[in-house]
């Protein structure tokens, strides 16, 4: 059922007698203010412009379609913030406990890490089948397909809790990795769908959260449910147990997801939104948007950029356990306790960069700013990982987290601004491509790293590459041989911003002209001889 919002447009003027509104109608019945505005594929993206008020649908008296914001919308990202927290549990559930592992399977530490590897490489080469699917066939049936998957790979790995079980272990795990194919590029997408643009880049930031979460759980309950004991039907025991849970929840969000997730609202919540759905489906390639991405310059380079830094984040996540134990043993469980601490320091960090952003919009400032403290963390937590001090671990680490997470809904974000009105999910899509490729290279080179050299120098690997992404995103450009202030190789091109605001004021516009004011009805009631 449709929800009446206060975030509803109002009219500025006041509202005439019933019989002289001009009718809003359904989605189908253009506004001036949107209609007027031309979209036109072009070589490096689309072309906007504003047409002549005589093309529109509904004439000059039609001041065009509501846009509305439904309450329902927590529900869809609450809902698909779950599914995503289940499919991340299940991501590190292995990595946090790797030693416990080793010892059960009888594995090296090269093969438990790529039971978490397993979920970047998979991602590499299903991206693009799956940024069709979702094109051609929305956000539902991308969740839904995830979400499936994702319940499957949990009931596999209920049959791996055997030391010659591995095989399945990792079957399940590939599985639950496709899942994550479907899942992680959607919180942009479904924040422009479904929120205000007051509120698009604080949804976006819950909806990663939700991933967060999923790793935040996954550091913490491994350890407490699968104790090192020496036994190893007691310890398949605990894992059996641990794979169980995991099982039950996943399915219960399938159920949940069949039932209640929905594709989008009845109207777009925002103008831009509503300018996009404006589009003719036949002037839409999914090839031809690839292309166009791939030769945006700004969105190539934040593709990097973003990588680089996702990438560490990734190893990092991955290597914690080796990397603590090797300086605290038998510190298990507060190794996944530190991975907590990151992760939730990174989930306040997500939650203040999305307010921030709406407030400010200033994309390219805080990406700059967080890419650079995460470089500032990275090289702190490096220094002080083999000072002795597990609490002193614990704060560095949780600034690490802070900047470091808190970066992952500003990609997401920027890159909708630097590609609008290029599908969200298809951008997201392309940042975690490159975050998935860096995350495999930075994971296994960090652990040989670690394995011959010792933990310093893997972390200063990592130090190295954020350092660049750091000066890739910061450094100012020429343009006529004069240095841009500010801009940086990434031009802050904030396309949806510009559609925003071109709907605004061509909407400002066409209601100038019309008169329903006070002026209109005494023109009106004024006798026939008064008239000039």
């Amino acid at each position: 059922m449709q929800q009446n919002n206060p975030l509803k447009r109002k009219r500025a003027n006041a509202e005439p007698a019933a019989k002289e509104w001009p009718p809003f109608g359904a989605a189908k019945n253009l506004s001036l203010s949107l209609a007027s505005l031309r979209w036109s594929p072009e070589a490096l993206g689309w072309a906007l412009s504003a047409g002549s008020g005589s093309e529109t649908l509904g004439g000059p008296a039609e001041l065009g379609p509501e846009t509305e914001i439904y309450c329902r919308r927590w529900l869809m990202l609450f809902l698909f913030g779950a599914v995503s927290a289940s499919n991340a549990f299940m991501g590190l559930q292995y990595a946090i406990i790797s030693n416990t592992f080793m010892r059960f399977y009888s594995m090296d530490s090269l093969a438990i890490d790529w039971l978490s590897l397993v979920y970047l490489l998979t991602y590499v080469p299903l991206i693009l089948p799956v940024l069709w699917l979702l094109h051609n066939r929305g956000i539902r049936d991308a969740v839904l397909v995830g979400s499936a998957f994702n319940t499957i790979g949990s009931w596999i790995k209920i049959g791996s809790a055997g030391p010659d079980l591995f095989p399945v272990a990792f079957l399940g795990q590939f599985v639950c990795s496709v899942a994550t194919v479907f899942i992680l590029g959607i919180p942009s997408y479904l924040a422009s769908v479904w929120f205000g643009e007051e509120e698009v880049s604080t949804a976006c930031s819950i909806g990663v959260l939700g991933n967060q979460l999923g790793c935040a759980i996954g550091f913490l309950l491994p350890p407490i449910l699968v104790p090192n004991v020496d036994d190893l039907d007691e310890l398949a025991h605990h894992i059996r147990v641990m794979f169980y849970i995991t099982a039950g929840v996943a399915t219960f969000l399938f159920i949940l997801v069949v039932f209640v997730f929905q594709e989008r609202p009845p109207l777009p919540p925002t103008l831009a939104q509503a300018t996009a759905r404006c589009i003719p489906a036949e002037e839409y390639s999914y090839v031809a948007s690839i292309l166009r991405l791939l030769r945006n310059r700004p969105f190539v380079l934040l593709i990097l950029t973003y990588g680089l830094n996702v990438g560490c984040y990734y190893a990092v996540g991955t290597l914690l356990n080796r990397m603590i134990i090797s300086h605290y043993p038998n510190e298990e469980v507060n190794a996944g306790r530190i991975g907590l601490t990151i992760i939730v320091s990174g989930m306040v960090g997500s939650l203040i960069c999305g307010l921030w952003l709406d407030r400010t919009k200033t994309y390219k400032q805080t990406t700059l700013a967080v890419y650079l403290m995460s470089l500032v963390g990275m090289i702190v937590y490096t220094a002080t990982l083999d000072q002795g001090h597990l609490w002193v671990v614990f704060i560095t680490a949780g600034s690490l987290g802070f900047f470091m997470t808190g970066y992952l809904p500003l990609g997401f974000e920027f890159a909708v601004e630097l590609t609008y009105p290029e599908s969200e999910g298809t951008s997201s899509g392309l940042l975690n491509c490159s975050a998935q490729v860096f995350g495999i290279i930075f994971t296994i080179c960090q652990g040989k790293i670690i394995d011959a050299y010792g933990t310093l120098a893997g972390n200063i690997f990592l130090c190295v590459f954020l350092l660049i992404g750091t000066v890739m995103t910061g450094t100012r450009r020429k343009d006529g041989g004069n240095f841009c202030p500010a801009e940086g190789l990434i031009k802050s091109d904030l396309r949806r911003q510009k559609a925003n605001q071109i709907a605004k004021e061509e909407a400002e516009r066409q209601m100038s002209g019309q008169d329903y004011g006070a002026t209109a009805l005494l023109a009106q009631t004024q006798p026939a001889s008064s008239q000039p």
